[in-house]
């Protein structure tokens, strides 16, 4: 084969690839420009101008941004990043709903606000193995951050990362507790273990995670609820565990009553009363009202408690509303619970059966048509209910909360 070469031996295809000495343009030569000196990359800019860049991404691209590096990582856990994203108006409220198994947590979302919500589902396990320690566990969120608080251990889930991490558990062990978050920090009163009811309140800053005793409660409640509106943390309902004469007094008297706790002030405010009695099974809070559904062994009646502090002239007043429509085959006992949560104009009431074999038995009902697990949406502005999506099926036992994502 001869070594020179020949323009006579190529093909049309590698002609076409060499230049034609004819035409002038083909013989410029290619420059590869440097930037320009004034260009500046984005990794040197500012923490501020570099969060302000950050938080125009979608939500589906902030996963990947936390592996770029750590201080990119550092900035989008960070709380100035929730809030520009909150004062860009890109984070919307979904109600979002929490189970432990086994192999994990079970996260499910849903979008209250779409035309057609449905459940969006995820598998998450937690690094530290503690989701199995959930037992009687209650829910509060922080933004994206969703914090499952149970007797023994405190986990944090990241519904932007679908990430797990085990935090610092409470000073005082306690289940059937109410829980809120106020400012940025989480609020748990009442509660305990066994005979032994707590009436010490505790303080939570995710920032620190560190948990403090900030105030004891007058009056010692178990099995009560939590709600946060305006500075104001609300204990509602439980019962009075004590060795007083008139115990029974005492704990209707607890079951239909709220206490409140102002955070800024450190002091405890007049006590209220749900009006017509009755044990309070949910409550919530929702554009400056709390809601609560109470259980008059038959019926359940639902109330709106006037929170707004504002100078209004309403605080304190007490409204009823419409009843949630409960399906016919679902009875008001020991089997069903009742879950509240406000997702912007909206008042979720999530029911939840806790042992659907044993309430079929006593119903003597077939089970078609009967969910573990059904959502009510109450909608504050035109005051109907309607009926949501079912929870999915793997999602039971639920804690439930309000999820900026």
């Amino acid at each position: 084969m001869s070594e020179s070469c020949n323009s006579r031996h190529f093909s049309w295809l590698m002609k076409s690839c060499l230049p034609n000495p004819s035409d002038a343009k083909s013989l410029v030569p290619i420059h590869h420009a440097n930037p320009p000196a004034n260009v500046t990359p984005i990794s040197s800019l500012p923490d501020d101008l570099l969060l302000e860049c950050l938080s125009r991404v979608p939500s589906s691209s902030i996963p990947s941004l936390t592996a770029v590096c750590r201080r990119w990582s550092r900035l989008l856990l960070s709380p100035y990043f929730l809030h520009l994203r909150r004062r860009l108006g890109l984070l919307r409220h979904s109600l979002f709903a929490l189970s432990a198994v086994d192999s994990g947590l079970f996260a499910a979302v849903l979008q209250v606000q779409s035309e057609t919500p449905s459940w969006r589902v995820s598998l998450a396990v937690c690094a530290d193995g503690g989701q199995g320690s959930l037992s009687h566990s209650r829910a509060a969120a922080i933004g994206p951050r969703v914090y499952v608080v149970s007797r023994n251990a405190v986990l944090r889930y990241d519904s932007w990362m679908g990430t797990v991490a085990l935090r610092s558990p409470m000073i005082f062990p306690r289940k059937k507790f109410a829980i809120a978050v106020v400012s940025g920090k989480i609020y748990v009163a009442g509660g305990g273990g066994g005979s032994e009811v707590t009436a010490a309140v505790e303080e939570y800053d995710p920032e620190r995670n560190r948990w403090e005793v900030v105030t004891h409660a007058a009056r010692k409640r178990y099995g009560c609820i939590g709600a946060a509106v305006d500075g104001v943390f609300y204990v509602i309902g439980g019962l009075k565990i004590g060795n007083e004469t008139s115990r029974g007094t005492a704990a209707h008297v607890y079951a239909s009553s709220m206490d409140l706790f102002d955070v800024r002030s450190r002091q405890w405010l007049r006590s209220r009363s749900v009006p017509g009695g009755g044990c309070v099974v949910a409550a919530c809070a929702a554009v400056g009202h709390v809601y609560v559904l109470s259980s008059h062994a038959v019926e359940l009646s639902f109330w709106r408690f006037d929170a707004r502090r504002g100078g209004g002239g309403g605080f304190g007043e007490w409204t009823r509303l419409k009843s949630p429509p409960l399906p016919a085959q679902v009875r008001l006992d020991g089997t069903v619970r009742f879950s509240c949560v406000g997702v912007e104009d909206k008042v979720a009431v999530v029911q939840v059966v806790g042992c659907i074999d044993d309430l079929l038995r006593r119903s003597g009902r077939s089970e078609r048509g009967l969910r573990e697990s059904l959502v009510l949406l109450y909608n504050t502005v035109d005051g109907e209910w309607r009926r949501a999506a079912d929870l999915p099926e793997m999602i039971t036992r639920a804690a439930c909360a309000c999820v900026e994502c």
